[in-house]
């Protein structure tokens, strides 16, 4: 363990798998104290456990759980210096095939419950004396995606399109929140290893007539680097975000794919 974010106070949405759950893991190896959040409770229950922090089941898509969850932060520790905005949902559909109700709760999950935590979230820390060792009063990090950056993609015009309003969101909230001393930046990560990534390479087998994993394949064989991205790989930048180190940036959208995107 390490004492990088000891006495920071730090809410993670999304932490019952994935990058949420591997960046629990990091941050709390690096000192924090956490406030797990997950819509699964047996999910985010596990990981608490395991790490001996805090949690609560919410719905980030409902007022009421959204601000029961910063009340429940306010309410163990009399702050939050940290909230990593991270819960979302991927879908793969043909842009000519996508409903109503598939746009809408792509938008619900991925825009409006990521707006609606950080401005929640940001109400309650413009209140607060800064971090301790910083003059900043609060960090908000948000998860977007290399998808904000990408357009033309047909099976992921929805998902696409929220993640670039993500990255729209989190530079206005930085411009904004800016004089009241708050940070917010995002992490676009690439093809990470998750098991949103085995539904999503399910869902293409399944649209294109692939073998399961052939998607993956696809997807992954351009990487720069030579390997696919893990949780681990997005939770070591989350962990500098939620740092000191970080403190005179804000605003930026930082790319995390193993050079998938370099250059486009």
């Amino acid at each position: 363990m390490s004492d990088r974010l000891s006495d920071t106070h730090v809410l993670i949405t999304g932490a019952g798998s994935g990058i949420g759950a591997a960046s629990a893991r990091r941050l709390a190896n690096d000192g924090a104290q956490l406030l797990l959040v997950d819509l699964n409770a047996e999910a985010v229950k596990a990981v608490a456990d395991e790490l001996g922090q805090a949690w609560v089941q919410a719905d980030v898509t409902r007022a009421a759980d959204i601000h029961r969850m910063i009340d429940a932060a306010y309410q163990h520790w009399g702050r939050l210096d940290v909230v990593f905005n991270n819960a979302g949902i991927h879908g793969v559909r043909p842009l000519l095939e996508i409903t109503e109700d598939e746009w809408d709760r792509m938008y619900s999950v991925n825009l409006k419950a990521v707006f609606f935590v950080l401005q929640a979230a940001a109400r309650r820390m413009r209140q607060q004396p800064p971090i301790a060792g910083s003059q900043l009063r609060g960090k908000l990090i948000q998860t977007a995606s290399i998808a904000a950056f990408r357009g033309g993609q047909n099976y992921m015009v929805h998902y696409s399109a929220t993640k670039a309003a993500v990255v729209s969101v989190t530079r206005t909230a930085a411009n904004v929140l800016a004089a009241d001393q708050i940070t917010s930046n995002c992490i676009c990560p690439g093809v990470v290893e998750t098991p949103m990534w085995t539904r999503i390479d399910a869902d293409w087998a399944e649209i294109e007539g692939l073998e399961i994993g052939e998607a993956w394949k696809r997807r992954t064989a351009s990487i720069p680097l030579g390997r696919p991205e893990k949780a681990e790989d997005v939770a070591s930048v989350v962990s500098f975000l939620a740092s000191r180190d970080s403190d005179y940036m804000t605003g930026q959208a930082v790319i995390v794919d193993g050079g998938l995107t370099m250059g486009s």
